[in-house]
């Protein structure tokens, strides 16, 4: 069916589904009409925890995972092991980890990685915050978990420069993991064998 064949509140939702990371257009007609299918209680059960979620979801102060308070859960557990930090690109990949259930130290989530080609300069990314960390939480290692890519080498690398210099252990986790593959999509094996044959940075 040619996007014109669709009705127009349906054409509406599949463009908007369709925007969505990884979905094409057949897969955002496919959901779109799924709605359709489905009882109206449904639908309004899923409009109210999509506006909940842009409401109430935030990012946590201390290491900007996502969180519903000003401390996101990890932050707030006072059994989490101290003096360990583990850093990641993004939200998604501390989620990925958390599945693992193997780490239990805190977290830090840069917002990105050093991208030139996309303007994203160390400056655009929570790199201060992290040194601020290190030196006020007494941090004695730091774990490096970024995607193995070219823009993830290029920020694994501007990060050990910066942290050594602080007399903390910087290590980075081993790759089991393909070139240019990313951590949040890795299963939950080569995670925790990457996280326990870190290397140094």
């Amino acid at each position: 069916m040619s996007g014109n064949a669709y009705p127009a509140a349906l054409r509406r939702v599949i463009q908007a589904i369709g925007k969505w990371p990884g979905v094409g257009e057949k897969t955002a007609a496919r959901m779109a009409q799924h709605l359709l299918r489905v009882p109206r209680a449904e639908v309004l059960e899923l409009a109210q925890a999509l506006l909940e979620l842009k409401e109430k979801i935030q990012l946590c102060r201390r290491c900007y995972a996502f969180a519903d308070q000003e401390l996101c859960p990890i932050c707030a557990d006072p059994a989490r092991r101290p003096g360990q930090l583990l850093v990641v690109a993004e939200p998604g990949d501390l989620l990925a980890i958390e599945k693992v259930g193997w780490y239990q130290g805190s977290y830090h989530v840069l917002g990105g990685l050093i991208t030139p080609l996309e303007g994203v300069a160390p400056d655009d990314l929570r790199i201060r915050e992290l040194l601020a960390r290190i030196r006020a939480e007494a941090v004695q290692e730091v774990i490096l978990a970024l995607n193995p890519s070219l823009e993830g080498e290029t920020t694994t690398a501007y990060l050990a420069m910066e942290l050594k210099p602080l007399g903390v252990k910087v290590t980075r986790i081993a790759y089991g993991l393909p070139m240019g593959g990313e951590i949040k999509y890795a299963d939950r094996q080569t995670l925790k064998e990457s996280l326990s044959h870190r290397v140094e940075a």
